[in-house]
């Protein structure tokens, strides 16, 4: 049926906007809008819809406080417009941690087409997020790195992440649970291109290990966690103890570039049995068709469990093709990925790890 839209934003064009751009094809209704939290909290109560669009940025308003109360009183999937400034990606990142499902810029006067990739990023965006149930036990505090974690020594293998709708969030919960000598990690997640080097650092200030935007011919080593920069691929290439990383600007794969699926294929061929994939949230299917080529090659494979997703998108593709081996709850796949790389697996089997 119809996915009904609430639009929360104080600017009356940006509404007319964001109503025409959703109301032009069909799929999409828009049962109201507001512009100020009062008249928006009682208006949502009232119709509760599927999925509230919001501008984060409102001069007039905390919209970031307004998000953190929807999300407490009624969890529902949220799309936020936001600029390209640097605030901009601050708010943003900050509510896509909250919770909110995507983001979506607004279109700049010196973007060519700006306008149709707007309206087809919010619909997209939409879609996704009103085909999401976001379970109400999504937030479990993450399993702890197990306590030998530290003093545990890993293969020279690497980790690869894929994630997009719901995987900031996701991300942000298990990267700090990863203990400061794991082995290398590699990460694909959808995101605006201005927004990935941001991303990194603020994963960086919250994680044990350290995190960056990956750059070409950037040699990855352990207790290093590189992010894809948004618009690039990202290959690991070289081999175990020697990973490198390549940026390319081939075409989209399975829609996307970055694509999990570039990843996770370049680390089925060069780390093979040394190589660990997890696919995280998101619409869609990058990252099945790469995951199936590493579990082929001997590496270890697992999917985020349909319980702990925003999305069961990715990873319900790969579980469709026999690409994941396991599939578990958000929490538990750092320790489970640290295990199938450790060194010494007799360490790991104290029960710290389940």
């Amino acid at each position: 049926g119809m996915i009904t839209i609430f639009v929360f934003y104080d600017s009356a064009f940006m509404r007319s906007l964001i109503r025409s751009v959703l109301e032009r094809d069909g799929g999409f209704e828009v049962v109201g809008e507001a512009a100020d939290a009062f008249e928006a909290r009682a208006a949502i109560k009232a119709l509760l819809p599927d999925v509230l669009t919001l501008d984060v940025e409102m001069p007039r308003m905390d919209g970031l406080s307004f998000l953190e109360k929807i999300m407490r009183l009624r969890p529902m999937p949220v799309v936020m417009v936001s600029t390209l400034t640097q605030a901009g990606a601050d708010i943003t990142l900050n509510a896509l941690e909250l919770g909110a499902a995507d983001a979506v810029l607004k279109p700049s006067p010196a973007e060519r087409n700006g306008f149709e990739r707007f309206a087809e990023d919010l619909r997209s965006a939409c879609l996704a997020a009103g085909q999401s149930a976001r379970p109400a036990h999504y937030a479990q505090p993450p399993l702890a790195a197990p306590a030998n974690a530290h003093s545990a020594r890993y293969v020279d293998g690497v980790i690869g992440i894929g994630a997009s709708t719901g995987g900031v969030e996701a991300l942000r919960q298990i990267l700090p649970s990863f203990p400061r000598n794991a082995p290398p990690i590699a990460v694909v997640q959808h995101m605006p291109a201005e927004f990935t080097r941001r991303f990194a650092e603020r994963l960086n200030d919250a994680c044990a290990i350290e995190v960056r935007e990956a750059e070409d011919a950037m040699p990855l080593q352990a207790g290093l966690c590189v992010v894809a920069p948004g618009g690039r691929h990202l290959r690991l290439v070289g081999g175990p103890g020697g990973f490198v990383c390549r940026l390319g600007d081939e075409a989209a794969v399975s829609g996307h570039r970055p694509s999990a699926d570039v990843l996770f294929a370049s680390i089925a061929a060069n780390a093979g049995n040394k190589g660990a994939g997890l696919l995280l949230t998101g619409m869609g299917r990058d990252g099945a068709e790469g995951l199936l080529k590493l579990r082929r090659a001997g590496g270890f494979t697992f999917g985020q469990n349909e319980a702990s997703c925003l999305i069961y998108g990715m990873p319900r593709a790969a579980d469709d093709i026999g690409a994941s081996a396991q599939q578990a709850a958000l929490q538990d796949l750092p320790a489970l990925a640290l295990r199938c790389l450790s060194a010494n697996p007799d360490l790991t089997e104290s029960g710290q790890i389940r």
